[in-house]
């Protein structure tokens, strides 16, 4: 599996996971119990798919989780203007910056 495949399954594994915690998050806030239960129940579906999704590519796990928990950090942050209004302060910035500098040196250097 080449590297671009595996950064795109990887991509959409961390959609997954931020997806299904925001449902999680969201079920925690006050809604009617049927509605509390369905967002659970979503974020239990998602966050299992996310779980088979990230571990599909053939990379040692070492490898394959540093550079996926880069490309959470972008999709987290996008996730956190776009549905929670709250935009990266600079440290979140510089820290996610480094963690994507890490994840792209994991991914094309070649040993």
């Amino acid at each position: 599996m080449n590297n671009l495949l595996t950064l795109l399954m990887l991509a959409l594994a961390a959609i997954l996971e931020v997806g299904g915690d925001a449902l999680a998050r969201t079920a925690l806030h006050p809604h009617a119990l049927p509605v509390r239960a369905g967002f659970f129940a979503a974020a239990a579906v998602v966050l299992f798919t996310y779980g088979v999704m990230v571990n599909l590519p053939p990379w040692d796990f070492g490898r394959l989780l540093g550079v996926y928990v880069a490309l959470f950090f972008v999709v987290a942050q996008i996730v956190n203007l776009l549905a929670f209004g709250v935009r990266p302060d600079l440290p979140v910035l510089v820290g996610g910056a480094l963690m994507v500098a890490g994840g792209l040196v994991m991914t094309f250097w070649k040993a």
